[in-house]
């Protein structure tokens, strides 16, 4: 039985816009959003990371995959409330950024992989296999085939028979083993 001298804890209005703080691709944001909107609208809206897809919005495609502290989440069944304080990355997120030199963003691996063998195809699910497979490559550097199928099986694609997706995460794991995915440039 609840301690009748101490207030009780308030949940967040749900008609009421909250200020979320969180760190986006390295950079510390205040979304303004209701409590329980998707943090997937959220994105998209504000800070304007259109990169992040809805296939699906029920959680069973992938398309709109984010890393959430670390962990691949589906951005479509997180509310925006649970993002206060966390560190996101989106797709927008991915590629390094040479901050030295002004330059263009790098491409991670996994991106110039899916360019140059063709795991890219109608480009509704690729930011969420992208994200899914950069995920797996931080966790496990040197992942099997069986852990890369496994490392991806959250991820719908109806435009492949996943093959190129496979190989370019194959070759990916390849070129990192070469050359770390977000190598500094030659001087």
């Amino acid at each position: 039985m609840p301690d009748s001298r101490e207030p009780a804890a308030r949940a967040p209005n749900p008609t009421r816009k909250i200020g979320v703080q969180c760190e986006i691709n390295g950079r510390p944001v205040t979304l303004e959003a209701y409590p329980m909107a998707r943090l997937l609208d959220v994105l998209r809206e504000q800070p304007g990371l259109t990169g992040t897809k809805e296939g699906c919005g029920e959680g069973e495609c992938g398309a709109c995959a984010i890393e959430l502290d670390g962990a691949l989440v589906n951005s479509c069944l997180v509310p925006a409330l649970q993002a206060e304080g966390a560190k996101i990355r989106t797709i927008e997120g991915v590629a390094a950024q040479n901050l030295l030199h002004n330059a263009a963003p790098q491409l991670h691996a996994v991106q110039q992989a899916f360019l140059t063998h063709g795991g890219a195809q109608c480009g509704i699910c690729t930011p969420g296999m992208i994200l899914a497979a950069v995920n797996l490559l931080d966790r496990n550097p040197q992942p099997s085939e069986a852990e890369i199928r496994e490392g991806l099986a959250g991820n719908l694609c109806r435009c492949t028979g996943y093959t190129k997706i496979f190989e370019s995460v194959v070759a990916a794991v390849r070129a990192s083993t070469t050359q770390p995915p977000h190598a500094e440039p030659r001087r």
